[in-house]
């Protein structure tokens, strides 16, 4: 059993994976999050100083979940993250696409093999093995309507 104590509020909690943080924590992220995204429907092209005063979420959270994918600025937007690997203007993530290929490729040569982030693609074969399907009754029974 792995305890640990919250990064936030500092209660003891079992800790299973992701964040270091409470379940009560996650929780109030999650709901802090929902209210962002809902705002963010309404008022699409809305800057992040003014998401933040009318939602009551502070930047640094809403940068938080940008940064975690969860929120991805408008492409027609003035306004972006820096990368933290050349500190160029992103959308959403933590890297820039040239500083995520970089950090890939050297991954990639430290353990002495490359690492692509495009999964292979299944052969025709094999996607037809794991569909799921059914057979045509007029042939199981041996009728030929």
């Amino acid at each position: 059993m792995n305890v640990r104590n919250c990064s936030r509020c500092g209660r003891l909690y079992q800790y299973v994976g992701g964040k270091p943080l409470c379940y009560a924590c996650k929780e109030e992220d999650e709901k802090d999050f929902q209210k962002v995204k809902e705002y963010l429907y309404e008022h699409p092209n809305a800057p992040m100083a003014l998401v933040s005063e009318e939602t009551g979420i502070s930047i640094s959270a809403i940068r938080q979940f940008l940064r975690e994918e969860r929120l991805i600025i408008s492409e027609n937007s003035p306004i972006g993250i820096e990368c933290e690997g050349c500190g160029v203007s992103i959308k959403t993530g933590r890297y820039c696409k040239e500083c995520a290929a970089r950090l890939s490729t050297e991954l990639g040569q430290s353990i002495g093999r490359p690492i692509t982030r495009e999964k292979d693609t299944p052969s025709q074969t094999s996607i037809q093995k794991t569909k799921m399907h059914y057979l045509n009754r007029n042939k199981l029974h041996g009728n030929n309507r």
